[in-house]
């Protein structure tokens, strides 16, 4: 056991949309990723997701409305729902998820990881 130092952990990755693992506890992944640009719309059909914004702003869009996220405010969203996160300037985000989690639901793209490393 010992502290996590974030932004000591957000130092050893440049890559973004591509979650790295800084702890797990009770069948959830802790995430940490660098994102830019657009991801693509996705779901998740058994998980929610937290999304917890560390540095910037990111918007993700739904069906029906957009939500815009500071820092250091978070998003729980609903399993079932779908998304797409955007990012128009590079954003540092905390996802809390369950480790079993699709990082792009069923969908298959270049964008998706099938493994995420551990940092």
């Amino acid at each position: 056991m010992q502290a996590i130092n974030i932004n000591q952990k957000f130092s050893l990755f440049n890559e973004h949309w591509s979650p790295k693992i800084i702890g797990q506890l009770n069948g959830q992944d802790v995430k940490l990723a660098k994102l830019k640009g657009e991801f693509i719309w996705h779901d998740h059909k058994n998980e929610d997701e937290l999304f917890y914004i560390i540095k910037g702003s990111l918007q993700i869009e739904f069906r029906d409305k957009m939500i815009t996220l500071n820092e250091g405010e978070m998003l729980i969203i609903p399993k079932k729902v779908a998304h797409k996160p955007i990012a128009k300037d590079e954003v540092w985000v905390l996802l809390f998820e369950p480790t079993n989690t699709k990082h792009t639901g069923d969908v298959k793209h270049e964008l998706t990881k099938e493994n995420f490393e551990k940092i």
